[in-house]
């Protein structure tokens, strides 16, 4: 298994009228949480399009335990729970500063060769970063 931590801070543009983070906003929480958990892996979303490999969203889910608020310094948690093959698969905390837990979800993602616009395997470089924590 893999964990990743990141942060970020809610800002003004991503609230609602009563302060509370706009519920569309934690998809980008996710995105945010995933390129930063593949960086720390030692690639990228930009790489591995540079190498003919892009990465589209199959699936989401997410559910709201409490709300995230204007200024709030957010815990992304992203968890790679299985080594990946044809897909990917993230599962996501958010924790605010007082380590309590606003939101839990998850991604699937899928490997697709531009080339062809078909699924394809992980790619090996990338394999051989991730396998060590499975």
């Amino acid at each position: 298994m893999y964990i990743s931590e990141t942060t970020v801070r809610v800002r003004y543009a991503e609230t609602d009228k009563m302060g509370y983070v706009y519920y569309g906003n934690y998809t980008q929480y996710y995105e945010i949480g995933r390129v930063e958990a593949m960086r720390s892996l030692g690639t990228s979303y930009k790489e591995m399009e540079e190498n003919g490999i892009m990465l589209p969203v199959y699936t989401c889910s997410l559910k709201y335990h409490k709300a995230a608020l204007y200024d709030d310094l957010l815990i992304i948690k992203t968890i790679i729970k299985e080594l990946p093959t044809l897909k990917i698969s993230f599962d996501y905390e958010i924790y605010n500063q007082e380590n309590v837990l606003l939101n839990t979800g998850s991604t699937t993602l899928i490997f697709i060769n531009m080339a062809t616009n078909r699924p394809c395997r992980a790619p090996e470089s990338f394999i051989k970063k991730i396998e060590k924590y499975f």
